[in-house]
């Protein structure tokens, strides 16, 4: 991954940052030659502007700031830019992703104060250029590379050496808190990972209006509930509100909590030339996919870094093998059976997939000494299943459900029970 150094703009101090700020509108205006995106913005605001390659992209990460923007914003392009995202990556911090056709260089970029009956706004100006010109400035990784230097850095800031910070202190407020009830800290842990989040919506219903993000996380914090209530576990989240967690964190959080089982909760789409499809599915890692559609999904999910604006295409071919090669015979052993017991308390309560049991090469099951399983809750493709999926009665069912596989589970391993082979 190829990235320029930042380019600030900021905005005087006592600008209003922290005031809670809010974008309320966007254009992009300009052609091949010269292209403007303009912001905007009911105060001024910090910004930081940096471009990333392969692909070409412009980063903009501005503090304190909230988007209330029109629904199709950034569906479509002009000029350099062919689209770009938006959303949380973090606690006060937002970004927005210019997706660039070629690369570009930013000629400006600055904020304007409100004046009269003009909002202030915030302009960013680019430029085409050559790929040499692009990539001066860009790091160059030494060929000597430490592996486990790359899984411990993989989740660094864009823009900033991966050595000025480890991860532990840059994604912080992704940790929750360990309870602190000396009781709760001796009960094994399990990692409860919503899907998705921030800036990555997951997938869409139908018509928009419901983001897989959403709905994950409602999920995702109606189990904690029920396990936190039944008081066998002690539940880590690895995020509880709308921001961004690189997948590699996701891991991370599990192995620094030493959890006894992680499962990361998402709900899938297909497209409607695909035909209907129903069912929750459970997926445990495999270096090969069980079938097309596990592929397929596997895939689009382990997409979610690059959409945030930080590729790590590059830690999927270099530190994917070192951490499959790690995974040992006992936690696959471990993630397999739970994903039995898992089906089968749910089945009863939900509608299973044809087949429910599937394998994928997902990046956030790849910690080596968690038992790690992926719950699809089904498809949000399907409206009679998105009706379920949104609904309270079905969501109390199912958690319920999902608090008893892990209950029975967790009571297995803390007794020394042991998988077969």
């Amino acid at each position: 991954m190829a990235q320029h150094a930042a380019v600030a703009a900021t905005a005087p101090a006592g600008s209003g940052k922290d005031k809670g700020v809010t974008a309320v509108d966007v254009r992009l205006a300009g052609d091949l030659v010269r292209t403007r995106l303009v912001l905007d913005l009911t105060a001024t605001v910090e910004m930081r502007v940096f471009t990333l390659a392969d692909p070409y992209r412009v980063v903009v990460d501005v503090a304190g700031l909230d988007f209330n923007l029109p629904a199709t914003a950034g569906h479509h392009g002009r000029g350099l830019i062919t689209a770009f995202r938006y959303g949380q990556v973090g606690p006060g911090k937002a970004r927005l992703v210019l997706e660039v056709r070629e690369p570009v260089s930013v000629d400006k970029s600055f904020v304007l104060d409100a004046i009269d009956e003009q909002p202030a706004r915030l302009v960013i100006d680019l430029v085409p250029t050559d790929r040499t010109s692009f990539l001066r400035s860009a790091e160059v990784p030494s060929s000597r590379v430490d592996p486990m230097a790359a899984i411990r850095n993989a989740t660094a800031e864009p823009g900033t050496a991966a050595e000025s910070k480890p991860p532990e202190a840059k994604l912080s407020e992704t940790k929750p808190p360990k309870a602190d009830s000396p009781a709760r800290s001796r009960l094994p842990v399990v990692v409860i990972d919503p899907g998705h989040g921030g800036i990555d919506t997951g997938a869409n219903a139908p018509g928009g209006g419901v983001s897989e993000k959403t709905v994950v996380l409602e999920v995702a914090l109606m189990l904690r509930d029920r396990l936190e209530k039944g008081g066998r576990v002690n539940v880590v989240m690895t995020r509880t509100e709308d921001v961004f967690v690189p997948l590699g964190e996701r891991v991370r959080i599990a192995r620094r909590n030493e959890a006894a089982l992680f499962l990361s909760i998402h709900a899938d789409s297909i497209r409607a030339r695909d035909g209907i499809a129903s069912g929750a599915s459970v997926y445990t890692l495999s270096e090969k996919a069980s079938d097309a559609e596990a592929e397929r999904l596997a895939e689009s999910e382990n997409k979610a870094d690059l959409i945030a604006g930080v590729n790590l295409q590059e830690e999927a071919e270099d530190v994917a093998d070192i951490l499959i090669d790690l995974v040992q015979r006992e936690t696959k052993s471990f993630s397999a059976h739970f994903a039995h017991t898992l089906v089968g308390e749910i089945r009863p309560t939900a509608r299973m997939h044809r087949t429910p049991l599937k394998s994928a090469g997902f990046k956030v099951l790849k910690a080596p000494d968690v038992p790690s399983v992926l719950l699809e809750l089904g498809f949000m493709s399907n409206r009679q299943e998105l009706r379920q999926i949104t609904s309270v009665a079905w969501r109390t069912k199912v958690t319920e459900a999902i608090a008893d596989a892990i209950e029975r589970f967790v009571a297995m391993r803390t007794a020394g029970g042991r998988t077969p082979k």
